[in-house]
Parts: structure tokens; C-alpha cells; sequence
């Protein structure tokens, strides 16, 4: 039996391999390029330009991984502080200030031609309004997960691109990182037998009360922003749609009114139509590390880091084939998806994880809310 830690150029070799038929291009970058001018581009295709919607903190991980890509910027803002983070962005990154636009402004976006798509990086509740008027604006869309806070709000906006014929992606980094995807192809290639069962957790503290905890602003708790991970995961590799739900909330912390509008902590468990089934823990409560547990009838892996920005770690945790693969610190997760949206919008591609994909979640998670007599949205 051989151990096989995987040294980086085998590694981005491998996941080059594996990512091929997804289009996604070479991403482990460690200097930031100048952005291609006509003088430097050559021959090389423009780059793909983002609006980012929401200066939070999700829009600027996005935005500073767009400016280590050549093929993917930042080339306008949507922001509600337009004189002091709209113009730090703009001399960050290089776009004009007549590219910093507020909420009132969206529409204006139509007009700029440097701006291909947005990235949606707004509380939950946002999600609909703001992905529905950019397509209306001729603008394509990553809109960060989850999709948004009801089913129904999902429909509505695939609705409204399918019409304006502009592409919809919902952010699920981990479908384009390449350890996970090093996962999938183990498991569909029957290196662990047929799939019994999941484990999965995520969590943080939550700590004083912000728009999480907040029902009409994030539609929920702990599952729409962590559990949503290992439910989608699972979701993916095996497949498959969760057919039967069980699920308990609970709030230990009743001191404050820091959950006094949603659940602190959920466990659920989902069974699958093939009788897959899997078992799952979030919370807001404290520092729950993410993991998801595969178990085939030939062996079981383990991903630990699962859902951090870096260091995701697969290892096996029994079988023949011992595995010990971490993907590279210096690969960035939200470059990667940039980088594929952009070559499925250069290509006139869907992307994997359009908005039936984000409409399935949550179809499930109302499904889970429903099971635990707790309301959501």
C-alpha cells in the first residue's frame, strides 16, 4: 500500500486533467499581473468584467482574487458608500470613478461596456432584487450562495435571465476546487464502492447580532450560510436529491437576543432515492470544523478544512488505496470561479452550478425547516 501526498506540479497537473471539461483555465498565480492594456494583451482575449454589488467582506475576497487573474477584473462598483469604499476600489483596482455606482444608479450599468457581469456578495434577502435588474440590464450574474431565501425567489430569477438571455452562476466554490473534485472522480470511479453514508458539520460563532441573525434579511440560521456546504456537497457527489428530511433546531443561548429570530444550532439528516443517507450538523454557536465524511462499502475519505478559502485536505479512513492529498495554499478558490464564469460567458457556456442547482438546495432546506417546525424565509 503506497501513500500518495501529491507534490504541486503533479497536483495542478491532475486537477488540470480532472477541471478540463469545465473549462477552467491555469489559476495558481502567485503575483498580481498589470491589468492587459492593447499595448501588453497581444493576442489575448479581454478580460471578463465584474461589477461587485456590496463592498462586504465576501466582495473584497472576490475582488482581490480577480486582481490576480488575466482574464477576469473588477471594472465597476455598486456600493452605498460610493465617496469612501467606492473610491478606495476604484484606486485599488483601477476602474474609473465614474464606474462607482450606487443602489439607486444599478440601472446605469447598462450603459458601461467594461462591465460584463456582476458578482451579487449582498445579504441573502437581496439576492432576487439585484440579480433580476442586472439581468434586465444585460448584465450576466454570480450571485453568492445560497441563491436566495425562498424557492420561490430562485425560480423568479432564473426566470428573469432565461429571458434576458444572460447566463446565471451561483457561487459553490467547492464544485471547481480541485481537491474536491479530486473526491468526486474517487468516488465515481468506484475507489470506495458504493457510497452508505455522509457526516458533515460546519459552524462559527455568530457572536453579537448582525443580518444572519436576522430572519427577514437571511431567511434563516445556520443552515442557508453553513449547512448549506455538506448538504450541496453530498447533493453533488452522489447525484442525487434528498427524498425524506429530519431535522432538530435548538438555542442553548437565551441570555441575549442574539437568536431571538432564528436557531442557534441544527442537526438534519437527508435520505437519498438510492438509500444514501447522511448526517449533518450547524450552528452559530461556536467553532464547528468543517468536514464531510464519505462511507462506501470498500472504505470511507474525510475532508477536513472542507469549506475554508484554503488547506481542504482529502484523506482516506480505511480501504486499500490510501489517499493524502491538500490542495496548495496559493490556489484561490474565488479566482477559480471567476476565471470559469468568465470563459462561460467567452464561450457561450452554462455554467455547473446554474440556478437549478441553487434551487435545489433550497428546495431542501425548506424541506428541513419544514421538518423542524421552524419557519424559514
Amino acid at each position: 500500500m503506497t501513500k500518495f501526498p501529491l507534490h504541486r506540479r503533479d497536483f495542478l497537473r491532475l486537477s488540470t486533467l480532472a477541471m478540463g471539461a469545465t473549462q477552467i483555465p491555469a489559476f495558481a498565480q502567485t503575483a498580481v499581473p498589470a491589468p492587459a492594456t492593447a499595448a501588453t494583451a497581444g493576442d489575448a482575449p479581454k478580460p471578463i468584467g465584474y461589477a461587485a454589488v456590496g463592498l462586504g467582506t465576501i466582495s473584497g475576497i472576490f475582488s482581490r482574487a480577480c486582481a490576480k487573474s488575466q482574464t477576469a477584473r473588477i471594472t465597476a462598483v455598486v456600493t452605498g458608500h460610493p465617496d469612501t469604499k467606492g473610491k478606495r476600489y476604484a484606486q485599488m483596482y483601477g476602474f474609473p470613478e465614474t464606474s462607482i455606482y450606487t443602489y439607486d444608479q444599478y440601472e446605469k450599468l447598462r450603459d458601461n461596456k467594461d462591465v460584463d457581469a456582476v458578482y451579487i456578495g449582498l445579504p441573502n434577502s437581496m439576492h432576487k432584487e439585484y440579480t433580476i435588474r442586472a439581468a434586465q440590464t444585460g448584465k450576466h450574474v454570480l450571485c453568492e450562495k445560497p441563491m436566495a431565501i425562498s424557492s420561490a425567489e430562485c425560480r423568479q430569477m432564473t426566470d428573469a435571465c432565461r429571458t434576458a438571455g444572460r447566463k446565471l452562476m451561483i457561487a459553490y466554490r467547492v464544485h471547481y476546487e480541485p481537491t474536491h473534485i479530486q473526491t468526486k472522480k474517487l468516488i465515481d470511479s468506484g475507489a470506495i464502492g458504493e457510497v452508505q453514508a455522509f457526516e458533515g458539520s460546519f459552524g462559527f460563532n455568530a457572536g453579537t447580532k448582525q443580518w444572519r441573525q436576522t430572519r427577514k434579511v437571511s431567511g434563516g440560521g445556520s443552515l442557508l450560510d453553513v449547512g448549506i456546504y455538506p448538504l450541496n456537497e453530498s447533493r453533488w457527489l452522489t447525484g442525487e436529491e434528498p427524498v425524506s428530511f429530519t431535522a432538530i433546531a435548538s438555542t442553548r443561548d437565551k441570555s441575549s437576543d442574539v437568536f431571538s429570530e432564528i436557531e442557534e444550532t441544527l442537526a438534519f439528516s437527508v435520505k437519498f432515492p438510492s438509500g444514501i443517507v447522511g448526517s449533518y450538523n450547524c450552528t452559530y454557536g461556536g467553532d464547528m470544523p468543517g468536514y464531510l465524511r464519505i462511507h462506501g462499502n470498500r472504505g470511507s475519505l474525510e475532508i477536513t478544512h472542507a469549506y475554508d478559502y484554503s488547506g481542504v485536505h482529502l484523506s482516506s479512513l480505511g480501504g486499500r488505496n490510501p489517499v493524502d492529498i491538500t490542495t496548495p495554499r496559493e490556489i484561490n478558490q474565488f479566482q477559480i470561479e471567476a476565471e470559469y464564469f468568465a470563459n462561460c460567458i467567452r464561450n457561450n457556456t452554462d455554467p455547473a452550478t446554474g440556478g437549478e442547482e441553487g434551487l435545489k438546495d433550497l428546495l431542501a432546506m425548506e424541506a428541513i425547516y419544514k421538518a423542524a417546525g421552524t419557519p424559514m424565509g
